[in-house]
């Protein structure tokens, strides 16, 4: 059971046999501050953040290892884009099926299904013989199956379970949780993975170390599900969720959402494609994301902790410039120390956009939900398909490029491209913010 107070937890760690609590020493003061503005969040809140920060060791195995397998696997970029397309399929039929189900099934129970679904999806993936097209692709729609429960059901209960005044701080904790992990897992495993290519561990078979990799994915998913049990979400009051016709508010917020999702694909694909074209081996490709270090993690949890809602649009600027000056300097140098370049500003980059970004979708989701009278999931639901058609203009431009001009056209300048388009976010999210200001007055 998750604590109201934190109290006792210090005095048990401090505390003398006969009962006497020490003075705290200096060292411990800002951690204990913290870790008590914490416990002062609802507990739902806690619980959702510590499921979260379990699921954290899990995403970037997913988002780049995967990749990474599928490319020294089949040696075809083109595999790569199919593999993510089918999973970006996936997502919104799960979305839809999560609707309907959401009246009748905990959250909880969905929200876990869909975190052991992607260790089901790797597993089927290392077991494949062969990389085709076909089985890539069922791989893919498994793991755009667990994403989709993942996703609608987390976004789901962040939005019921925190507020306006304190989503900064919930985004800020949670990218901390995902920033710190998407340095230390892909240097963890990296060196691994290279450790095994390098001494031949597993007869040099280096499917049985990515399959090594599945297994312990596969225990942290069953760990994150079982914390996640231990909150008390309720169900939603109103069943119906398709609707077809919204609020001028949200069809402006699906424009942004779609700009999101025209970087979404390149930021899971590129990096994976990059380094092991230019840079070397997964070893490397754990090293380069280690590079940007703790640094950045530590300075989103202050943005998260100190910001307030009025910062949210000079975040997601600075988060989109970081993000052009990268795929500047990849297209122009399209070396390794281009691509290390844009690996760190994307590593920068995204949590930051995070940051500001889905605090301004659940503040949209308030307003327009109460002028509409309608079921809150209906907008996480309809969000999806924003970023559907962002993702799949996306991934598709890489295809065209690549297939009737060359890859290395492809990597050089659609990256290019898809950055000078997200810059169109900054004026769009900052009017979105203005009126969903003036309609909740």
């Amino acid at each position: 059971m998750i604590r109201d107070t934190s109290t006792d937890v210090a005095e048990n760690f401090e505390g003398s046999a006969s009962g006497t609590v020490a003075p705290k020493p200096s060292f411990w003061k800002k951690p204990f501050s913290e870790f008590n503005y914490f416990m002062t969040m609802p507990r739902d809140m806690r619980v959702l953040l510590m499921t979260n920060l379990i699921y954290a060791f899990v995403l970037p195995v997913i988002e780049i290892f995967v990749g990474a397998y599928i490319m020294r696997s089949s040696n075809d970029p083109k595999i790569v884009v199919i593999y993510q397309l089918t999973v970006y399929t996936g997502i919104p039929l799960t979305f839809l099926i999560n609707g309907y189900l959401l009246s009748r099934v905990k959250t909880s129970h969905l929200y876990s299904f869909g975190m052991l679904l992607s260790g089901l999806s790797m597993l089927v993936m290392m077991t494949l013989d062969t990389l085709s097209a076909t089985g890539v692709g069922v791989a893919g729609i498994l793991m755009g199956c667990s994403f989709g429960f993942f996703w609608a059901n987390r976004d789901y209960l962040a939005l019921a379970t925190t507020n306006d005044s304190n989503r900064n701080y919930y985004y800020g904790l949670e990218t901390f949780f995902y920033t710190m992990t998407a340095i230390l897992v892909p240097f963890a495993i990296g060196a691994f993975l290279g450790a095994a290519s390098d001494g031949a561990w597993f007869g040099g078979n280096f499917q049985t170390a990515y399959q090594i990799v599945t297994i312990v994915v596969f225990v942290l998913t069953i760990l994150s599900s079982i914390v996640i049990h231990r909150g008390h979400f309720v169900k939603p009051a109103q069943k119906a969720f398709l609707f077809f016709r919204f609020h001028s508010l949200w069809r402006k917020m699906l424009v942004l959402a779609g700009l999101k999702g025209l970087a979404q694909g390149y930021l899971v694909t590129a990096p994976a494609i990059l380094i092991l074209t230019l840079v070397g081996n997964e070893g490397s490709l754990g090293m380069v994301q280690a590079v940007s270090g703790v640094i950045t993690a530590f300075m989103l949890y202050l943005l998260g902790r100190f910001t307030l809602p009025k910062h949210r649009i000079a975040i997601l600027t600075a988060g989109l410039i970081i993000f052009l000056i990268g795929t500047l300097t990849n297209g122009i140098l399209f070396s390794a120390i281009g691509v290390i370049v844009f690996v760190l500003c994307k590593v920068l980059f995204q949590p930051l956009h995070d940051i500001a970004y889905f605090p301004i979708q659940m503040r949209v989701i308030d307003v327009v939900s109460k002028i509409e009278n309608r079921n809150e999931f209906a907008y996480i639901f309809n969000h999806e398909f924003g970023l559907y058609i962002g993702r799949f203009i996306g991934l598709g431009l890489f295809i065209v490029l690549a297939t009737y001009v060359s890859e290395t056209f492809a990597l050089k300048y659609s990256l290019i491209v898809i950055a000078v388009l997200q810059i169109a976010s900054i004026p769009l999210a900052k009017h979105i913010v203005n009126e969903a200001n003036k309609l909740s007055k």
